[in-house]
């Protein structure tokens, strides 16, 4: 047997409301023995964050442990693609602007005139 959360009285285990106050109860959450968290699952939305959206959706009642795993890798996966992309993106510009001012010093052009003449 069970009790009321608002009045303590006893109640039946399968009751939906309390017979003494009236106030609905809280049926205890069954929990599924194969739901736990997944490291594999995890990695595997790490590298592919749609499929731990697509996982976390289609999971997250039955196996909210699990579910929990693939959204945290995905959300993990796609904030390390973010900050990546603007560090490449900053590195190729910087990169970028380096070599069009070493392509446009006038002694890289005299050095390739000179090498020309001299070994062609």
């Amino acid at each position: 047997m069970a009790y009321c959360r608002n009045c303590g009285a006893e109640i039946h285990d399968e009751a939906v409301v309390c017979v003494n106050c009236g106030v609905a109860v809280e049926l205890p959450k069954k929990t599924n023995p194969n739901d736990k968290k997944s490291g594999g699952f995890a990695f595997l939305c790490f590298l592919i964050p749609i499929l731990g959206l697509i996982l976390y959706l289609v999971w997250k009642d039955e196996y909210p442990l699990k579910a929990k795993s693939c959204a945290k890798g995905a959300i993990v996966g796609v904030v390390l693609g973010l900050i990546g992309s603007i560090i490449g993106g900053i590195l190729g510009a910087v990169i970028g602007m380096g070599t069009i001012a070493y392509l446009e010093d006038p002694a890289l052009f005299e050095s390739y005139e000179y090498l020309m003449i001299n070994f062609i």
